[in-house]
């Protein structure tokens, strides 16, 4: 039985993105349910360009089933009037600023595997982020107030809080695949454990989620009608000291971007919960004695420190890849991504119904978490709606470590939006990583920092 196809206009900020794009075209040439026209727009208009050349001429081939066309556009408003979907996809800065976020804090004992959602990488990131998504809501707010908002840039939650706090009526939530991996992992514990023999569909775990962004948790979780906690301590317990992978033996020594699940293992006998972020960015919610207090101890753990100088390098490889997709002497992988973006614009335009985890205020679907925080938990998904799932309580053993995140939250929006430096210092100070440092100490590094950073944060003096 054939379908009428959705046609969509989508307005891409950060079109120019070199990776995550081409995923994203992907997942749309796959899908025969939807259709349209996708706006690319990005401070690098040439990156863009190439982007409309590659997803254009992914289009034409015989093989796509979703045909979209993509066109660059060079203002804000020409690429948000009348959309119905906005997409978010920036990186806040260079690497040179991510270079100070990331390493300028070592010397001090602070290392950061990632460095882009809590710590001192992540605060100040949060800091120049801020007034660029505060630009971004008024945009939206003046020229497509009606869109459904898609947020994937870090730091997630301040990145959505923003939004809200600009324009209170947008329809926005942020997207994030950290859970999708732990569904994995749960995948793959089904099988080792010898309750099926073939590895499952990710989506055939059914999981409750609740926490803050990167630093998320599952307390309920089956398959086929069977409780999954009790097998996932017994697999936890036996796989504590040396791990577990997926991916083959030792691959976290060569791949800055997987784990032996060890971190989460920890956190799992320690509070009850399944951690469900990877291990690198949930060690950085931690004081650094757990999980990052030197490159030795993150070794033991099984995870990586992601230096700045490989995403240089890494980028190199993608802007001459983008050159080579453009002009046709490479194609691009018609394969899913694994993200759910596409199945959730298909849901928002009528096709069919889904539930997947989104970033979105607190209006009561974390119990004991203060209205108007960013929280992730799973969410329904229909005709221009998306309905956060009540998923109940975080345990008292836990909400005292997130609750302080929950503080950070407030803290650092409150000072990106009224640009005071006094107030990201507090912040600053209160952090997990920072604990160990005196005042002085602490405050020694903020200057640091802020004396590099600061002639690349807009809006601050």
């Amino acid at each position: 039985m054939s379908h009428v196809q959705q046609s969509l206009e989508i307005a891409y900020i950060g079109g120019g993105s070199r990776g995550w794009a081409w995923k994203l075209m992907a997942d749309l040439a796959l899908e025969p349910a939807l259709t349209g026209r996708v706006r690319l727009y990005d401070i690098d208009q040439e990156a863009a360009r190439l982007n409309e050349r590659i997803g254009n001429r992914l289009s034409s081939r015989s093989d796509v089933k979703g045909k979209w066309h993509y066109e660059t556009r060079t203002s804000l408003k020409d690429a948000l009037e009348g959309v119905d979907v906005v997409i978010i996809s920036i990186m806040p800065g260079t690497f040179k600023e991510m270079e100070v976020d990331v390493h300028a804090p070592e010397p001090f004992g602070i290392y950061q595997s990632v460095g882009d959602t809590t710590g001192p990488g992540g605060l100040f990131r949060a800091l120049r982020t801020i007034p660029i998504y505060e630009e971004f809501a008024q945009a939206i707010k003046t020229w497509a107030p009606k869109a459904w908002v898609i947020n994937y840039t870090n730091p997630m939650a301040l990145c959505v809080r923003t939004l809200y706090e600009v324009f209170p009526e947008v329809k926005a939530f942020g997207c994030c695949h950290e859970v999708f991996g732990t569904q994995e992992l749960l995948a793959s514990m089904v099988v080792h454990e010898g309750l099926v023999q073939d590895p499952p569909q990710r989506r055939e775990i059914h999981i409750n989620v609740l926490g803050l962004n990167h630093c998320t948790w599952i307390d309920r979780a089956s398959f086929r009608g069977v409780d999954l906690l009790p097998m996932y301590r017994r697999f936890a317990e036996r796989h504590r000291e040396e791990g577990f992978e997926t991916g083959g033996e030792r691959t976290w020594e060569n791949d800055y971007f997987t784990s032996a699940h060890k971190v989460k293992f920890d956190l799992f006998l320690r509070f009850g919960l399944i951690a469900a972020a990877g291990d690198r960015h949930l060690a950085e919610f931690f004081p650094v004695s757990w999980y990052l207090k030197d490159p030795e101890t993150v070794r033991s753990w099984k995870f990586s420190l992601t230096p700045v100088s490989w995403r240089v390098e890494n980028q190199k490889s993608l802007e001459a890849r983008a050159r080579r997709l453009a002009s046709g002497e490479e194609e691009v992988e018609l394969a899913p991504s694994g993200e759910e973006g596409v199945l959730m614009l298909k849901a928002i335009a009528g096709v069919e119904e889904t539930v997947s985890n989104v970033n979105l205020p607190n209006r009561g679907q974390i119990a004991n978490l203060p209205p108007g925080t960013v929280v992730e938990t799973n969410a329904l998904f229909r005709y221009d709606s998306v309905q956060p799932v009540q998923a109940g309580a975080l345990p008292s053993s836990l909400l005292g470590h997130l609750t302080r995140h929950v503080a950070q939250q407030e803290t650092i929006s409150r000072a990106g939006l009224e640009r005071n430096w006094d107030l990201a210092f507090r912040a600053f100070l209160s952090d997990p990583l920072v604990a160990h440092l005196s005042p002085s100490e602490a405050e020694r590094l903020f200057s640091l920092m802020r004396e590099k950073l600061s002639p690349s944060m807009p809006g601050w003096e």
